[in-house]
């Protein structure tokens, strides 16, 4: 003879409340077990029961009736003192589900054993009614009414399932173009990324004593990144490495001689890079005007595809964002990208002494099949020679 039908399933040692198909099948006794769960006592011994089975339900039960109302073609014959048809449901916790979401048991088809509805089924029924299918109904059991999908709904599983009201952004124009290429780049460049703080105090002293020059001497204002972008170019004279692309098909590195410097720009139709042509020949002034006109041609919505293509190498300020560092992926097929974090006021041992001075990040992201750890190295450390110390390029001017 079988235990209870919840009972034994509800108190065992567990207490996990998703009990299976064989919970409750062991015999004897249900003895008192300390657990509380809803819905069950821990009093007194519970009274023998026997497990209620299909066979014995059939033959309590002399027609099985409908419990959703059905519109027939012809009045069908009354069935006196109809009894409905219980649920099998073991576990309390599936009841508690399936109330939660607004099912009604009675018209699921169990899964398990002897037709016991178990929580997978719940789940299963939760997610078809959440992406507007019926849920499997058992046999002659009316098909329930279209519901409203909302937004999202939660599974147990964790997922979100999208609902009628979310919002689809389509993956086209500018944005579109930079999602490929961003993929892309992942998909092909092995790519490391090596950092370092530096002190740019002098180099915002002599930025600021250029563009106090009155007189017959006095020129444009120069901007950090125009000054950046002239370091830039120094340091790839010194390590041509990193101004160049790969050949998948040749498999060959191709190193570029002239510098094409792009620079990321951010505008409200999205991130677009700006190339500086033969930046390399160009001094500071000269490459701070043609940032300054690109740069108002993107805002502006009038860039052209030359001169939105054809980088060599890519100059990231996200320090305007008010970060410190990032690790940007590289703009394909380029094979380096160099950023720079905010200028800031830090702690800082100048000369010896604790000192409050300018402190920079840069951080430069490589592809690992043009240069080793080394080389990528050495230039971010001329970069940042340069930053502490402007003199330096007075060697390549």
């Amino acid at each position: 003879s079988g235990s209870g039908s919840g009972g034994a399933g509800a108190a065992s040692g567990s207490g996990s409340g998703s009990a299976g198909p064989g919970a409750g099948s062991g015999s004897g006794e249900v003895e008192s077990s300390g657990n509380v769960l809803v819905g069950y006592g821990t009093g007194a011994p519970v009274a023998r029961r026997r497990r209620v089975r299909p066979t014995a339900v059939a033959a309590a039960v002399p027609a099985r009736v409908p419990v959703a109302p059905v519109v027939p073609v012809a009045a069908p014959d009354p069935v006196p003192d109809a009894v409905p048809e219980p649920v099998a449901v073991v576990s309390p916790l599936v009841r508690k589900l399936a109330r939660q979401h607004d099912l009604d048991l009675r018209k699921l088809a169990g899964s398990g054993r002897d037709g016991l509805i178990l929580r997978a089924d719940v789940e299963s029924a939760i997610r078809a009614l959440a992406e507007g299918a019926s849920a499997p109904l058992s046999a002659g059991a009316a098909a329930p009414e279209p519901e409203a999908v909302p937004v999202s709904v939660a599974s147990s599983a964790g997922r979100t399932v999208e609902g009628s009201a979310a919002q689809r952004i389509p993956l086209r124009g500018v944005r579109g173009a930079v999602a490929e290429k961003l993929s892309r780049s992942r998909r092909e460049i092995p790519d490391a990324t090596c950092w370092v703080d530096a002190d740019a105090t002098e180099l915002m002293a002599a930025r600021a004593a250029m563009n106090s020059v009155a007189g017959p001497a006095a020129g444009p204002k120069v901007s950090v990144l125009a000054l950046l972008a002239r370091i830039c170019t120094a340091a790839l004279a010194r390590f041509p490495e990193l101004n160049s692309t790969v050949d998948l098909e040749a498999r060959e590195i191709v190193r570029l001689p002239e510098v094409h410097l792009g620079f990321a720009a951010q505008t409200e139709r999205g991130l677009v890079v700006p190339v500086v042509r033969d930046a390399q020949a160009r001094n500071a002034e000269s490459i701070g005007a043609e940032i300054a006109r690109l740069t108002e041609a993107a805002r502006a919505g009038r860039l052209t595809p030359a001169e939105l293509t054809g980088g060599t190498f890519t100059l990231n300020n996200y320090g305007v964002f008010g970060v410190d560092g990032s690790t940007p992926i590289i703009n394909h097929p380029e094979a380096a990208m160099l950023g720079v974090g905010r200028i800031v006021p830090k702690p800082w041992v100048y000369q010896g002494e604790l000192a409050v001075r300018q402190v920079v990040q840069l951080s430069l992201t490589f592809d690992h099949r043009v240069c080793d750890g080394g080389t990528a190295g050495g230039f971010l450390r001329y970069i940042a020679d340069c930053v502490e110390q402007p003199a330096v390029l007075l060697r390549t001017l």
